[in-house]
């Protein structure tokens, strides 16, 4: 398992809110399938607090990049296992730390943790704290009934996990998922946002708002 970590070259704001972040080498399993995966950890804080978006495969690099500050959250996208391995561990780290969860991800959650719950539902338009920055929730099923992603307006940047990728949106082809459903919550959700927000993504790489819109017509045709 490899890890990388560095800070994201968004500006931070005013008040020393920054994004740090990295990647982690792990599986991901669903209606009897196994595949390699590497996903992206989005951390989110200042010198004292954070919140961290999505807990996949490597608990050490992950506590690695919150240090000795205080994790307030753990914000998940989704609860599709690749996404949500290592909350127990980062939990015994941080036992005040809220794990936030659309409940409509439950039925995904159970088969990952089924001895644990999540400790906060998280609902659309809910705006989670994170010094002097906002992350506004974004409901937007389709990947995952519960799929969410995270809007910091005034870092000009939106945590899509995996709704919007560079390139199209997230797969709809296993259970729980639905192209029609993740192509309205993009349009939706993410498209009206300001075509200059970077998409911070749940795997791979980076885009924006206005590079993705250009190209909503292109995934109606080909159908994913």
């Amino acid at each position: 398992m490899s890890t990388s970590a560095y800070r994201h070259p968004v500006t931070p704001s005013p008040g020393g809110v920054r994004i740090e972040h990295t990647t982690t080498e792990g599986t991901f399993s669903l209606d009897g399938g196994t595949w390699d995966v590497e996903n992206n950890v989005w951390v989110i804080g200042d010198d004292s607090t954070c919140v961290v978006i999505d807990a996949p495969h490597d608990a050490g690099a992950i506590l690695a990049l919150v240090g000795g500050r205080r994790l307030t959250h753990v914000l998940l996208t989704h609860a599709h296992d690749d996404h949500v391995t290592v909350v127990p561990e980062l939990l015994a780290a941080h036992p005040d730390a809220q794990v936030a969860l659309h409940p409509a991800d439950r039925v995904l959650w159970d088969r990952a943790h089924p001895d644990l719950a999540p400790t906060h539902d998280l609902a659309d338009g809910e705006v989670v704290p994170v010094g002097d920055v906002e992350l506004v929730v974004l409901h937007t099923p389709g990947h995952a009934p519960g799929a969410c992603c995270f809007h910091a307006g005034d870092l000009e940047v939106v945590f899509t996990g995996d709704t919007l990728f560079k390139g199209g949106p997230g797969a709809t082809g296993r259970s729980f998922s639905d192209f029609g459903t993740i192509i309205e919550s993009i349009r939706e959700k993410l498209l009206t946002l300001p075509p200059e927000t970077t998409v911070l993504t749940g795997h791979g790489d980076s885009t924006t708002i206005g590079t993705e819109k250009s190209d909503v017509e292109e995934w109606i045709r080909r159908g994913h």
